[in-house]
């Protein structure tokens, strides 16, 4: 019989393959749709995934929890480059794209995330005639400038509903909430964040953002304070999430008259009018903190996933 020695020297000994590597063989096995590799340089690797399905998602997201990559959304403007981590970027367009009317639901659409904002405006949806065409549904949800109705003003989004695939794996469906409605409390992981979001909007700092006319935070927890009467929308704190907080696996949005021209357009959110000495972006930098922990505890979404 042959030493291991002459064995490994006669049939070749197989090369050791990098975590990267790992990580990109694995998803490529589970995975129907196309992963493109960029490679791992100074300390990190990237890839670009384009899912043919949702289970390409939940393959990446468990693969990404495994290996310690971030899972970012692909086209968000101004997205960050995230060049200290190793990053799978996921483009929904076109595997996720396409939209429907819901047929016993009069007005109401049903929306993958790769659908083109152009193909919303041309299905009738008022709401996103004057948005730029090119963007998924998923890269206008994500950006913060975008999504920047005043406080308290949300519904402007015409945004219902929203499935969201949270870091720990688990699916949650978002929607209206209030007394009379208890359905976002599908997931025993939503049972334990709701309590907390309410908790950080109705304390001190949640307080010192709602006084303001313009919401200076990054997520939209205003949207569990809304100013018209009805109930709060946990949908809503997926607008502007920057691709932080959950990956958007479907959403229903009604028809909705786009808001009186605005101002309020014209003073568009960006971090960088924060001051260390303004109280309002001292609670604002709280504020998020707590959100981003509360969705995403391990950090396998970026933060901030959008340079604004």
């Amino acid at each position: 019989m042959s030493s291991n020695p002459r064995r490994n020297f006669l049939m070749g000994r197989r090369p050791v393959r990098s975590p990267w590597e790992t990580f990109c063989r694995d998803l490529k096995r589970r995975a129907a749709g196309e992963l493109f590799d960029f490679g791992f340089r100074d300390g990190s690797g990237s890839a670009r995934l384009i899912p043919a399905n949702g289970a390409d998602v939940r393959h990446a997201r468990a693969l990404c929890a495994e290996h310690r990559v971030t899972l970012a959304l692909d086209g968000v403007p101004g997205a960050d480059p995230l060049y200290d981590h190793s990053v799978l970027w996921v483009d929904p367009a076109p595997g996720l794209g396409g939209c429907e009317a819901m047929p016993d639901e009069h007005g109401k659409w049903f929306v993958r995330p790769g659908c083109l904002l152009s193909e919303l405006a041309e299905a009738g949806l008022e709401q996103f005639q004057s948005m730029p065409g090119y963007l998924t549904v998923a890269a206008w949800l994500a950006d913060r400038s975008l999504c920047n109705w005043p406080s308290g003003q949300t519904r402007h989004s015409g945004l219902l509903h929203a499935a969201v695939l949270l870091a720990d794996g688990s699916l949650a469906t978002l929607g209206p909430f209030g007394q009379d409605n208890r359905q976002a409390l599908n997931t025993l992981t939503l049972q334990t964040m709701i309590p907390g979001l309410f908790n950080l909007i109705h304390g001190a700092a949640g307080q010192s953002c709602r006084s303001r006319h313009d919401w200076p935070a990054r997520y939209r927890l205003d949207a569990l304070a809304p100013v018209s009467e009805g109930d709060a929308n946990l949908a809503h704190l997926m607008l502007g999430h920057g691709g932080d907080l959950a990956w958007v696996e479907w959403l229903v949005f009604a028809n909705v008259a786009p808001a009186d021209a605005p101002d309020w357009q014209a003073h568009a959110f960006s971090t960088r009018n924060a001051s260390d000495t303004d109280p309002g972006w001292i609670s604002a930098m709280d504020l998020d903190a707590h959100v981003k922990s509360l969705f995403d505890p391990a950090g396998l979404f970026p933060h901030p996933g959008q340079d604004l």
